[in-house]
């Protein structure tokens, strides 16, 4: 059996929310966003090692906060990218000579604290099956497509059920990760703009599997997201603030 690796992504600055500090280090209840995120990898039994591509200047925060808080599967610290594909490539080729072919690296935003136990299972069960596995939800809204003549009107709608959300975590067999960022790189294909690990193996003829999902693995982008999360935490103190 090859082992279960997860690399969180926290490189970005966070300006989008106004802080003075990059919004993975944000406290809420007095621990970092970061830490509720590697907590749910420090107790998931499937998972053997944390690797966190940070920001240059963090590297010694995350790792005093993961002594304070006893995140010890926390291994590789190690420098994000000008980008956030460049961060992940930065992640996955450190990995090189450590990890072997048939391990499944999962790949999870920094500032996604709420991952369930069950959705990361199920990414680690369909990756172990397939390759790869993106964790993914149907769309509830209806989707409308901008009219080019006049963005402020819409003449077409794209039909729902033909539609998946996807984010984080995402697995994939080594193997293939590390394949398929030398090609990517290589190529220039699929690392440009919002381009994330699963746009790239698409552009690069992957075919991709989908796992369970949930509405309450938010994104922490905005203030709004922070004061959800903050609800979420209260609601669900029980399981959450261990």
């Amino acid at each position: 059996m090859g082992r279960n690796i997860a690399i969180i992504i926290a490189g970005g600055s966070g300006q989008r929310m106004g802080q003075d500090i990059p919004k993975q280090f944000i406290n809420v209840y007095d621990k970092p966003v970061l830490i509720y995120t590697l907590e749910s990898f420090q107790r998931h039994p499937q998972i053997d090692a944390i690797e966190v591509v940070c920001l240059d200047g963090w590297h010694d925060v995350v790792k005093a906060y993961a002594k304070q808080f006893n995140i010890t599967k926390l291994k590789w610290v190690i420098s994000g990218g000008a980008s956030g594909q460049e961060s992940i490539r930065n992640g996955v080729y450190q990995l090189e000579g450590i990890a072997a072919d048939d391990d499944l690296i999962v790949i999870h935003d920094g500032i996604r604290p709420l991952m369930d136990a069950a959705i990361l299972t199920d990414v680690l069960l369909v990756a172990g099956k397939y390759g790869n596995s993106v964790t993914a939800l149907p769309y509830n809204e209806q989707i409308f497509v901008v009219n080019e003549e006049d963005p402020t009107t819409t003449k077409q709608y794209i039909p729902r059920e033909t539609l998946m959300r996807v984010s984080t975590p995402q697995a994939y067999r080594f193997d293939l990760l590390d394949a398929k960022y030398h090609e990517a790189f290589e190529k220039n294909i699929g690392i440009s703009g919002s381009n994330y690990t699963n746009t790239m193996m698409v552009q690069l003829g992957v075919t991709l599997h989908f796992a369970a999902g949930s509405d309450k693995n938010i994104k922490l982008t905005t203030k709004d997201d922070l004061e959800l999360f903050k609800a979420y935490l209260k609601a669900d103190s029980d399981t959450w603030l261990k």
